[in-house]
């Protein structure tokens, strides 16, 4: 070759390799993207209840990817925390990959026992004093409900997911998933407290592309449902004389 200079003949080689890996793997030569959402809550209409216009449930939304040429690989298993601290569960609404572990650390000065009595993942960790930890694995896709047998007052959701592509709103009801291929996908939600129909009736068909990233506002045809008091993992009330040891 004449005039060519090494670095102008490795310049070449790595631009031909370039477009050959992407002619093979069109994924890679696309642009990851940043998709948002809003989510806004009906406000009341039922005598004696009130919220503002700012309140907003736990609210998630995640992106399923639809059959494709490079539909991506699921997100790898991984080890979380919900830590138990101050008679609550932080944070209160956590998304996992299936398959992860999501440990239940006790930062508080007296016993807890975690539980869930929900189809997704039933567990009862039993009862454990300050400073231990204890575990559960989530190894099947969905919803579980999480409490504590011994204060009421503590619940907490654990979302477990196949897709990597989901995210929980802010205070403010607003959605950001990050790297996100261009595709399309069936977008689903789940807000504390709504009607599973409600839930279903939001899920539909989006297109994720450079012109298309606001999947714009989510809003329930209907308010969701006030937090509402649950048994304890015999089925009863709360025995609300909580003992000194606890």
């Amino acid at each position: 070759m004449r005039n060519c200079s090494p670095s102008s003949i490795l310049c070449a080689a790595v631009a031909t390799l370039t477009i050959a890996v992407a002619a093979v793997h069109p994924a890679l030569a696309q642009e990851l993207l940043d998709v948002t959402a809003r989510f806004e809550v009906p406000l009341p209409r039922a005598k004696g209840e009130t919220r503002n216009a700012t309140d907003r449930p736990p609210a998630a939304i995640w992106l399923k990817p639809l059959e494709s040429a490079h539909t991506p690989a699921r997100d790898t298993p991984r080890t979380y925390t919900l830590l138990q601290k101050n008679k609550k569960f932080s944070p209160h609404v956590l998304v996992v990959p299936v398959g992860s572990v999501v440990q239940f650390p006790n930062a508080d000065p007296f016993f807890h026992n975690v539980f869930s009595q929900f189809d997704v993942r039933r567990f009862d960790l039993g009862l454990y004093e300050a400073g231990s930890t204890r575990g559960v694995t989530f190894g099947k896709e969905g919803i579980s409900y999480i409490f504590c047998n011994i204060h009421p007052e503590m619940s907490a959701v654990v979302i477990a997911l196949f897709t990597p592509f989901n995210a929980v709103g802010d205070p403010l009801g607003a959605f950001r998933i990050q790297n996100v291929p261009p595709d399309d996908y069936l977008l689903q939600v789940w807000v504390q407290g709504a009607d599973p129909a409600d839930l279903k009736a939001l899920a539909r068909r989006v297109h994720i592309s450079p012109g298309h990233t606001d999947l714009g506002v989510i809003s329930l045809s209907r308010p969701p449902h006030p937090s509402s008091s649950h048994t304890n993992k015999y089925g009863k009330d709360y025995d609300t004389r909580e003992p000194s040891i606890y």
